[in-house]
């Protein structure tokens, strides 16, 4: 067995052990970092992560994000994790608060900020809103599938706008 005498060296290993597939030890590994050092930012992304995907304790991930984001408001990755948790969660003034500061965030990816924005708006069925962030993800997207997927949301976003408003005229028609 090895051993490992820094954070940053436990935290790799971590890391390598999440890369493989082996959830188990670096569940481990990384409450074994937060144990030793509770204020190590990326343990709690890692934790966060682990507990939105594989484990789906939602209120545990959020934890470990917010704590993330609090220790470390600049490290960009955190962001459209926790944002994706908060709008699958429908946590309204929370999506709208963690957004704009990403959005703020340097290295951030805009495009997918605006796109869980639009998502948000979209599922909860305010379409204008919807394209709007849509709209917006597109100005800022430089990745062609990323670009691909938007405009297939600003096309069904569409569509739906169009349903709704051919369902009206009949209802009233």
């Amino acid at each position: 067995m090895e051993t490992y005498y820094t954070i940053e060296e436990k935290y790799l290993q971590a890391v390598e052990e999440l890369a493989y597939g082996e959830t188990p030890k670096a569940l481990n590994m990384l409450n074994i970092i937060i144990a030793d050092d509770a204020t190590y930012a990326r343990a709690h992304y890692q934790l966060g992560k682990i507990y939105y995907y594989d484990i789906k304790d939602y209120q545990t991930a959020g934890y470990h994000f917010n704590t993330c984001m609090q220790l470390e408001p600049l490290f960009p990755d955190n962001y459209i994790h926790y944002l994706g948790l908060l709008v699958f969660l429908k946590m309204e003034s929370l999506v709208n608060k963690v957004a704009a500061k990403a959005l703020e965030t340097p290295g951030v990816n805009t495009a997918s900020i605006h796109d869980m924005l639009g998502l948000y708006a979209e599922k909860n069925k305010q379409w204008p809103k919807a394209l709007q962030a849509y709209n917006q993800a597109y100005l800022e997207v430089t990745g062609k599938t990323q670009r691909e997927e938007i405009e297939e949301s600003i096309a069904r976003v569409k569509q739906k706008m169009q349903h709704v408003i051919a369902y009206q005229y009949t209802l009233t028609g």
